[in-house]
């Protein structure tokens, strides 16, 4: 029996030291190899082609930007061409420029972050639920930490399909992602956990119309868009639609159809490399000592959106609009904002504002690819992995920890088994 325990007590030991070292390993990145040795921009452009040739999307437009230049580029498209001007539709990118649309009322006094969000909707209010709807404030509703469950995910709707009103999509969004009932609701503790929402920011596209008594794209051209230079960059496409406006493909490489969206702050802003190029600048100290913002946000209100403003796991995730991709070692994160929409679109972006540098990866055709060469460009950049390449892994890192403790286990039993013939067998001598 002590020979038992012992071994049980051994094989414990061993699971405990084989998880705490895979997950610190897998977090920090030790089993991982940077795609170029770090500052060999020219390989790391000729990896991450290779990663597109190799993941085949329908259309892709790549910008890579460095102390605030644009410095080098991919295009590639199986129809018609794409460039610097293309404008893609960027699913989720949008919600970061949504925020920076806040934050003008914001700074203008117009809205208190930490007022309640329904102090500023006229049109529509949160259904009954168990849980301080007086809690629910811009400032979390902005950093996904209001207590707000619906997961939302929007799916789009058809070419000459009617599209919802905003609050109508709020009270029940037709459109609502496969898996969601599409009602908005506070269903948890607001300000005590993370849940990402989608209709949080159609809530915020709400307040912004009845702040503003604007269409929410005509405030957010007027305000944020056109001063940035953001010139071809919309929410909503005109009625004859726009030159140069990046195919729709499916995973498969054929024609997708263009859903259209209610909630466009949530999931439809129309944008171009070249664009997200301008927005990233607007960050970073400008021509003849012009300050970030260029004086559409003052530089602060820029600082506390890529404050740290939610966690998980012990690590910071989120600011105000912006995802917090990975720490640097001048003390702040590489920060932007990905999106996802069927049936096959994914973009992506990041920068980090202390050096200037940053990537910019808009694609359809393919589930993941941006996402995947934006997470590359993190480690390279930083030595520390992406917060969206940890979760996209978080499978296949869970499998790996299980196939290595099942190991231990039956290593242990095979111990126990080994041993206790030979001391038989000894006794008997």
């Amino acid at each position: 029996m002590r020979r038992l325990i012992k071994i049980a007590l051994a094989t414990l030991v061993a699971l405990l030291i084989w998880t705490g070292v895979f997950l610190v390993g897998t977090l920090e990145g030790w089993w991982r190899q940077p795609l170029a040795p770090r500052g060999d921009t020219p390989a790391f452009m000729a990896a991450a082609t290779r990663m597109i040739e190799a993941g085949k999307p329908g259309n892709l437009a790549f910008q890579l930007i460095e102390r605030g230049q644009p410095v080098d580029g991919r295009f590639v498209s199986i129809g018609q061409p794409v460039d610097r001007d293309t404008l893609f539709q960027v699913a989720s990118m949008g919600k970061w420029v949504t925020a920076l649309g806040v934050m003008t009322l914001v700074e203008a006094g117009q809205v208190d972050l930490d007022a309640p969000i329904e102090t500023y909707l006229k049109r529509w209010k949160l259904p009954p639920s168990d849980f301080d709807h007086r809690q629910v404030t811009v400032r979390r509703v902005l950093s996904h930490t209001a207590g707000l469950t619906d997961g939302l995910g929007y799916a789009g709707f058809r070419p000459g399909e009617p599209i919802q009103s905003l609050p109508e999509s709020l009270t029940r969004a037709a459109d609502a992602s496969p898996g969601r009932d599409g009602v908005v609701r506070v269903g948890a503790s607001p300000g005590e956990g993370w849940d990402y929402s989608g209709g949080g920011y159609t809530m915020l596209q709400l307040l912004i119309e009845d702040v503003t008594g604007e269409t929410f794209d005509a405030y957010m051209r007027r305000a944020v868009m056109s001063p940035l230079g953001m010139s071809r960059s919309t929410f909503a496409l005109p009625e004859g639609g726009v030159n140069n406006l990046a195919p729709f493909y499916d995973v498969g490489g054929k024609p997708a159809i263009h859903y259209r969206f209610a909630a466009t702050a949530a999931a439809s802003l129309y944008t171009s490399v070249a664009d997200l190029t301008r927005l990233i600048q607007a960050h970073l100290p400008g021509p003849s000592g012009a300050a970030p913002g260029r004086g559409v946000l003052r530089p602060q209100t820029l600082e506390e959106m890529r404050r740290p403003h939610a966690r998980e796991l012990g690590a910071d995730i989120w600011g105000l609009g912006v995802i917090l991709y990975a720490p640097t070692k001048a003390g702040g994160h590489i920060i932007g904002h990905d999106g996802d929409n069927e049936p096959a679109i994914n973009t992506a972006a990041r920068f980090d504002p202390a050096s200037g540098d940053g990537i910019v990866v808009l694609e359809t055709g393919h589930s993941s690819l941006a996402t995947q060469i934006a997470g590359e460009w993190v480690f390279w950049q930083s030595g520390e992995v992406d917060t969206l390449v940890i979760t996209a892994e978080a499978r296949q890192t869970l499998t790996t920890l299980a196939i290595g403790c099942l190991v231990i286990v039956l290593a242990g039993i095979a111990v126990g088994r080994w041993t206790r013939p030979r001391r038989a067998l000894r006794s008997a001598e």
